[in-house]
């Protein structure tokens, strides 16, 4: 080992996890890509090679192609999901009384399990649930079947994902808030600046970065959701999201080439998703805050 090249010495660490990555990442991926391309069932050991069909069905097929519009309910909801947290987050940065008692109520939804959260909301929006009778209290009658229509059950459905993932969000803020030199602020009161003020010059510049990735991932978030609509839903009532069907494609109705094909679409716009967004707004040097 005395004359083994120094130089080498940090990929002897990296084997190891370079192997997993290897074989649980990306060799199901490539797998993933030659079976879309096939009409495998996903038991039988014969499979065909059948083009591009998969994906001509994909974006022909009425029932295949309307998950995309049923994604822009959790579009929207991420856009208010990450509003909120950011509101949460400023206002929690500054001395406010039972501000430790807020961040703990604020952040305890993303501790709990996702299918708790399914049942949970699940019984809260059924028909003479936790919510009607809530309603009932302020003197609201309704007979409203609020996951009986696909409006109505995909906005009860993102609204329990603000509920759930604002958390993330809120937490990443605030840390990224608190990060900011404490002098900054002290000289923008000396000079009068407002709380709107200190945001949009102080907060909103020096967290940038964090505010590019939490967008990055509520986007992809809201193309990937599955545990909440599988859980309370299943999919029906037009809740069903492009994970959820490519699910049931798969282990439901042996479809293991069409739903591969329809997990490399999602691939494929997510990281176009993220290609763009990081066009529009890089994080350079240049549109960072000099804090120093």
């Amino acid at each position: 080992m005395r004359h083994f090249p120094r130089a080498l010495t940090p990929w002897l660490f990296l084997l190891a996890p370079l192997a997993l990555l290897i074989t649980f990442t990306y060799a199901p991926i490539v797998n993933m890509v030659a079976y879309s391309f096939t009409d495998w069932d996903g038991v039988s050991p014969e499979l065909h090679y059948t083009g591009a069909h998969n994906y001509a069905e994909i974006f022909t097929r009425q029932d295949l192609f309307e998950v995309f519009f049923v994604s822009g309910y959790y579009l929207v909801a991420s856009a208010v999901q990450i509003v909120a947290a950011l509101y949460f987050a400023t206002i929690l940065s500054f001395k406010v009384r039972f501000r430790n008692f807020f961040k703990g109520v604020l952040f305890f939804p993303s501790l709990i399990n996702g299918v708790a959260i399914g049942f949970v909301f699940l019984y809260f929006f059924q028909d003479g649930g936790t919510l009607d009778t809530v309603l009932r209290l302020f003197g609201v009658h309704t007979d409203h079947a609020w996951l009986g229509s696909p409006v109505s059950a995909n906005i009860s459905l993102a609204g329990v994902s603000v509920w759930r993932y604002m958390g993330l969000n809120f937490v990443l803020f605030l840390g990224a808030i608190q990060s900011i030199p404490g002098e900054l602020y002290e000289a923008a009161e000396l000079d009068g600046a407002s709380r709107w003020h200190q945001f949009r010059y102080i907060i909103a510049p020096g967290i940038k970065p964090v505010v590019t990735l939490t967008v990055i991932l509520s986007v992809s978030g809201s193309l990937s959701v599955f545990e909440v609509p599988y859980i309370m839903t299943g999919g029906a009532t037009g809740t069903e999201t492009f994970v959820t069907q490519t699910v049931k494609l798969a282990f439901q109705y042996n479809k293991t080439g069409l739903a591969s094909a329809a997990a490399v679409v999602l691939l494929l716009i997510v990281l176009a998703v993220t290609w763009l967004q990081r066009r529009l707004v890089p994080d350079s040097a240049d549109n960072r805050m000099d804090l120093v």
